[in-house]
């Protein structure tokens, strides 16, 4: 990589919230009180001090002077804070050590904390005591902390102002805190800029007076075009959430460091590509379409997640076309989906839907008619995946005979028997159960055709997709009594929203179990399809790792060597000899290299050494056919 500017500005850094994550007195009172009864309420007081004081709402030298009083530490406590601290240096500092390293003669940390246990957990990061300016504690001959140095000037109000004065730097002074008193130095003159730092805690008197704010420590040196650890600063990486995925989902997002925006419902065409300008991560679920016109918007986007199972709502081929991977949940919400279905066929066979709602009528209906058991019927699954192979096995379990279809070959599992067409499967099956794609070839799948083949009186299950299914024609066979029942999770059209109306020719008739979409909506299944389609997201931004994509080759890649180039492009002959001429013209070293290819796209990934021009760059997004390309660092 090329060196940084000539000369990087004299960087100034607050200790306790910025370095480290948390408040070093605050950490040692806890230590400090450990086993005491007024442990927590006088930490509270502590921490409420050096609030107030860090937002310029009381002086400084009179919070620290009040936290002093209530702190009760001794010498002994230092050694196990120090090691506390040292678990705590905020993320992106410890991910960029090696620019503090090689900086360190540029570094200053100048804090109203405590050389004590400031020096020993900056050490690590090259910054040496003659840069390290911070209070010093007293001592009693017990060892017990009384005080501070009064001769110190940090430890009075306008401390950081008079240090920096006695430091007298040479040259232009950026200064990185996030208190009041940090702010004060660009107040007072002495500092170029103030960067107020958010990444452990955001104080909005603070930031209200910040040149800039900085979420991260990557957000800076991206922005001074200084060497980092990242390629691209994480917290400049928004996420889209639509149709509310469990809570997880934006947490691990906002764990990564990402943006996320969360929205409710679904989005029309219109309202997505109002909104997908600058984003780089979509997530949805089964009701938000993603077209050809969207993805034509989204300037940025890197990858959509499907928290769900079906990706037939997102143009996959276009999506590839423009080097968007795509991520679904295929096994999270299995076991949901397939206890639903057997939930809802026993239920149907003992003629719930109608005697239910006649109860809370009033109506005593005791009636044997047209109730069966299940044991020893025969269930028909068409389409043998992930659920209808998992339902089979648990059907079997509760005595139902299974047979089942599908256009694939498929290994059966326990007795379930393969029938060779939907014409052999249907006249057999007391119960029929769809588990089958929503691919667009797939409209009205199952229409007067199939029903009429059904046994009279058969029981039918929809919890695939809502337009595989001939609604009209589900309708009439119920009404005319082909059907005995029928459960139906899933729509040809479905409400956007929980407060818009649900309209249907399915509403009112008998024995009839309808349910909004539900066959995934468990605690457990949300939860792991939360954790599941981020982690693969993450995963492919932090390392090109494609594997598990629906519409990207599938590359499972080993640890990243050095730099790792990520080239996305069209699927024609001659690019990989292209991109390699590039890095022989450049002199480059490739220490690994991986492609995959589909009907669409290739996908190269090279590892390179550390030494190359940025030249390189230039060149390789200018290869013919390139679709996106990035640098991992």
């Amino acid at each position: 990589m090329p060196d940084a500017a000539p000369l990087l500005p004299y960087l100034v850094f607050d200790f306790d919230s910025t370095f480290t994550q948390v408040e070093g007195l605050d950490e040692l009172a806890d230590i400090a009180l450990a086993g005491q009864p007024d442990r927590a309420e006088r930490v509270g007081q502590i921490k409420a001090l050096t609030d107030r004081g860090m937002a310029g709402e009381i002086g400084f030298q009179e919070s620290l002077a009040q936290r002093l009083a209530l702190l009760g530490a001794n010498r002994r406590h230092l050694a196990p804070l120090v090691a506390h601290l040292q678990t705590k240096v905020s993320a992106s500092i410890r991910r960029n050590a090696e620019f503090f390293r090689r900086f360190a003669d540029r570094i200053y940390v100048v804090s109203s904390g405590f050389r004590e246990f400031i020096e020993p957990v900056v050490a690590e990061f090259g910054i040496g005591p003659s840069h390290v300016l911070a209070n010093t504690f007293t001592f009693d001959a017990e060892g017990n902390i009384t005080g501070c140095d009064p001769a110190n000037v940090l430890s009075r109000d306008g401390g950081k102002i008079r240090q920096l004065v006695l430091l007298d730097l040479d040259g232009p002074v950026y200064v990185l805190g996030d208190g009041y008193t940090d702010y004060q130095i660009r107040e007072a003159g002495l500092a170029h800029r103030f960067y107020a730092y958010t990444e452990n805690v955001s104080r909005p008197s603070v930031v209200a007076h910040a040149d800039e704010v900085l979420p991260t420590f990557d957000e800076f040196l991206y922005q001074l075009k200084l060497p980092m650890t990242l390629s691209y600063p994480k917290n400049r990486i928004k996420v889209l959430l639509l149709e509310n995925p469990d809570a997880r989902a934006a947490e691990l997002f906002r764990q990564e460091g990402y943006q996320v925006e969360q929205v409710k419902g679904a989005l029309d065409e219109d309202e997505l590509i109002a909104r997908i300008e600058g984003v780089s991560i979509l997530g949805i679920r089964s009701k938000t379409n993603v077209t050809a016109k969207v993805l034509a918007a989204a300037n940025r986007l890197i990858a959509i997640g499907a928290f769900c199972i079906g990706t037939n709502q997102i143009d996959l081929p276009e999506a590839m076309r423009r080097g968007v991977a795509v991520f679904n949940a295929p096994f999270s919400n299995t076991r949901s989906v397939v206890e639903l279905t057997l939930a809802e066929l026993i239920v149907l066979a003992r003629r719930i839907p109608e005697k239910n709602p006649k109860m809370h009528q009033g109506e005593w209906d005791k009636s044997a008619s047209g109730s069966f058991e299940i044991r020893g019927k025969t269930l028909g699954i068409i389409g043998y995946g992930n659920i209808g192979a998992q339902l089979s096995v648990v059907a079997e379990a509760v005595g139902l005979k299974v047979i089942y279809y599908d256009m694939a070959e498929k290994l059966q599992l326990g007795n379930a028997v393969k029938a060779k067409s939907l014409e052999e499967m249907l006249p057999q099956a007391d119960i029929v159960t769809l588990h089958i794609d929503g691919r667009p070839e797939n409209q009205d799948f199952f229409g007067a055709k199939e029903f009429a083949l059904m046994k009279p009186g058969a029981l039918f299950i929809n919890n695939a997709r809502g337009h595989v299914v001939d609604v009209p024609a589900l309708a009439a066979a119920l009404r005319s009594g082909q059907l005995g029942g029928a459960a139906i999770d899933v729509f040809p059209y479905e409400p956007k929203t929980n407060s818009e109306s649900f309209e249907s020719e399915l509403r009112g008739l008998p024995n009839v179990l309808l349910t909004p979409h539900i066959g995934g909506s468990t605690a457990e299944a949300q939860r792991n399809i939360a954790e599941f389609v981020p982690e693969r997201i993450m995963e492919y931004i932090n390392t090109g790792n494609t594997q598990q994509s629906v519409n990207f080759p599938n590359i499972q890649l080993p640890t990243q060597q050095a730099h790792r180039l990520i080239h996305i492009h069209a699927n024609v002959p001659g690019v990989l000899a292209n991109i390699n001429n590039v890095l022989a013209q450049h002199h480059v070293n490739i220490l690994g290299q991986y492609l995959k290819t589909n009907e669409l796209i290739g996908y190269v990934i090279t590892d390179i050494n550390r030494e190359y021009d940025q030249d390189v760059i230039q060149a390789l997004r200018a290869v013919e056919h390139t679709i996106k390309f990035r640098v991992l660092y």
